[in-house]
């Protein structure tokens, strides 16, 4: 019995010594591993240095203290422990980890030479991962100090990663530019509560934060400025580093496909703060962000940035700069953007914006309600139509020409750009006075693009203005006691290529209280050529153009009344005298145009006609007698206007 004790007590004696022994291997196994990555780091021109590492076999943990590492004199990381739970090799290069847990890291970037001088420190009291899978070693930093080789490298050793959870509490980031500097420039960050889930291959579930804070200190023309702000709520969904790096590689330079990057970001309230001003964002939505690699090449967007961001560029380094940065931005799509409720507080009253969105190429700003120094500026909707950006900064770089003035061909480029703009609901201050004028719908569209002239376009304009007591031309309007103008005009123009057609239809003006017009122009015969910028080739082209029929009608709801009021103040007569005075002075002077064609006698006679009566409908009608081209049109009406109407057969006619 005594020996089988003995036996036991020396096989546990044994086994005791193996257990601490195989501890002892494979801490000084771990500790060798940790040593190899920090000397490859060392090996790679850097400094990299550590405390004490651990290693708990029972519960496979690994701690290291005190690391720090320098990739660079302008970089230095501090942290001052890892613990790493439940470790196993899964290979020859990877690991894994149930939990990883990281405190007290501190990130440091000082680019104080230079032209634009910059500190930044990132603290990070603590952070956790959990369900960890990763290289055990990092792969080789890129030779170069290049901006996008460091980013490509970043996003590479990112992609290598998986981990069910990264949460960080909180995150303060102070920044400095120029710290030498009598007042400098610089901020503090602080971001709480990020989470990230679910991280595969370079693909991240879902990125949040609580909330974000900030306090930036400007300055502009030796004042100093502190603007202050919060974001709360900010979500992230679905991001995709392998797009971003298909941007990097210059293998994908040909790659016209688009890659999503996020499916979506989103944010609670926004605030900003600073002296006399206050803005807040009720929360902000951004989905389908996505990148065509073709188009969005970094490399580029950094080598068109100045060199020394001190210096103005000249106009020849403005514009190869905006071209370049075009080039970029046309390789960024987004589904849509969208702006919720905004307000704003300045020293001239309060303001707000119900939406701000872009969306399927329309950018649209609706529930405008601002102050101005005449009153209160409300608007229901402003939308710009097949609006691109893009388009917009290609447009403006061809404006930006050293040494010569833009072209009148560059200038109808804005066409390009965009194809239509509306206004809706708008009630404004008019003047100094307490009048306001509103408008209904203001809506111009055009397309149909021959070169970079729209051959069709229709303007709508409902509204209605007061009359302006300084307008020498309104005074009349005044006198006969009209305040208000209402005026609904709607203009349409199209051309159809395959018949040389063009027709002005239609052409509307409504001036409520006083008359409404209409017509109806046609042309024939327009070639392709007449739309140019080139004035010279415009009248060339413009000889092959025929004049089609013209149809006028004019409809008296005041104007008749008004012109015999006024007529009869200056004539010192009664009204009845005067209306038959101003109708016997048309048959008069028509007599000189019935005598070359008789055809105007019908037209003369409905005038006279249409002032002896008020509230009737006038209606001219001019038929071409023949071939009548439009230069030879113009130039018998500035020289012998009844010759110009002996082209016509005239027909007229007055209704009520």
């Amino acid at each position: 019995m005594k020996r089988i004790l003995i036996g036991l007590i020396v096989a546990a004696v044994l086994a005791a010594g193996g257990w601490f022994g195989f501890n002892l291997y494979v801490q000084h196994r771990a500790t060798s591993e940790v040593e190899a990555a920090f000397e490859q780091m060392r090996q790679q021109g850097g400094k990299a240095s550590h405390g004490k590492i651990g290693f708990d076999l029972p519960t496979r943990t690994v701690t290291i203290e005190d690391i720090a590492v320098e990739p660079s004199p302008q970089m230095q990381v501090k942290i001052a422990g890892v613990k790493a739970t439940g470790v196993r090799q899964l290979d020859e290069g990877r690991f894994s980890a149930d939990a990883i847990d990281v405190t007290g890291i501190e990130f440091a970037v000082d680019s104080a030479v230079g032209p634009s001088p910059l500190k930044a420190v990132y603290k990070i009291a603590q952070a956790a991962i959990r369900d960890y899978t990763g290289a055990l070693q990092t792969q080789v930093l890129p030779a170069s100090n290049d901006i996008t080789d460091l980013y490509r490298f970043g996003l590479e050793q990112f992609n290598s990663v998986t981990a069910s959870s990264i949460e960080v509490p909180t995150i303060a980031v102070t920044i400095a530019g120029n710290p030498g500097a009598a007042k400098p420039e610089g901020g503090d960050f602080a971001y709480s509560g990020l989470v990230m889930k679910n991280l595969r291959r370079g693909k991240v579930e879902a990125t949040k934060a609580d909330r974000l804070t900030f306090t930036f200190t400007t300055v502009q023309a030796g004042k100093s400025d502190k603007l202050t702000g919060e974001l709360s709520n900010l979500a992230m969904a679905n991001f995709d580093s392998v797009a971003m790096l298909a941007t990097l590689d210059p293998q994908k330079a040909n790659d016209d496909t688009y890659h999503q990057v996020y499916g979506q970001i989103s944010t609670g309230p926004y605030t900003l703060t600073s002296e006399g001003m206050r803005l807040r964002i009720d929360g902000i939505a951004i989905d389908d962000i996505a990148v065509q690699p073709s188009k969005l090449r970094f490399a580029d967007m950094f080598a068109a940035l100045p060199k020394d961001p001190s210096a103005p560029p000249t106009p020849a380094q403005a514009r190869d700069m905006l071209e370049k940065m075009v080039g970029v931005y046309e390789g960024l799509r987004i589904g849509k953007i969208e702006i919720g409720k905004s307000s704003i507080r300045t020293p001239q009253g309060t303001g707000s914006v119900n939406l701000v969105r872009y969306k399927d190429g329309e950018f649209a700003v609706e529930g405008v309600d601002m102050p101005s120094p005449q009153g209160q500026f409300k608007m229901e909707r402003f939308a710009l139509k097949s609006f691109s950006v893009t388009s917009l900064m290609r447009w403006t770089a061809g404006l930006v020409t050293p040494g010569r003035s833009p072209s009148p061909d560059q200038m109808l480029g804005l066409f390009r750009v965009l194809e239509g703009a509306e206004i809706k609901g708008v009630v404004s201050p008019y003047k100094n006075t307490r009048q306001l004028i509103t408008i209904d719908t203001i809506s111009l569209n055009s397309g149909q693009l021959v070169g970079s002239i729209p051959s069709k376009a229709n303007l709508v304009v409902k509204m209605v203005t007061p009359t302006d007591p300084s307008n020498p031309a309104q005074r009349p309007l005044i006198m006969a006691g009209v305040d208000k103008l209402a005026i609904d005009l709607d203009l349409g123009a199209a051309w159809t290529e395959s018949s040389g057609a063009f027709a002005l239809a239609p052409a509307t003006i409504d001036l409520g209280n006083l008359a409404k017009a209409q017509a109806r122009f046609a042309l024939a015969n327009v070639p392709r050529g007449v739309f140019t910028a080139d004035p010279v080739q415009a009248v060339e082209q413009a000889a092959q153009v025929e004049t089609g029929a013209i149809e006028l009608s004019l409809r008296d709801s005041g104007v008749v009344d008004l012109v015999v009021a006024q007529f009869s103040r200056m004539q010192n007569v009664s009204r009845d005298a005067a209306r038959s005075a101003i109708a016997e002075m048309i048959r008069a002077q028509g007599e000189k145009v019935t005598a070359a064609n008789l055809d105007a006698k019908a037209a003369v006679d409905a005038l006279a006609g249409f002032v002896e009566t008020s509230g009737q409908t006038l209606t001219i009608k001019l038929t071409p007698l023949g071939k009548l081209p439009v230069l030879q049109l113009m130039d018998a009406l500035n020289s012998e206007p009844i010759v110009a109407l002996a082209q016509f057969r005239i027909e007229a006619s007055t209704g009520l």
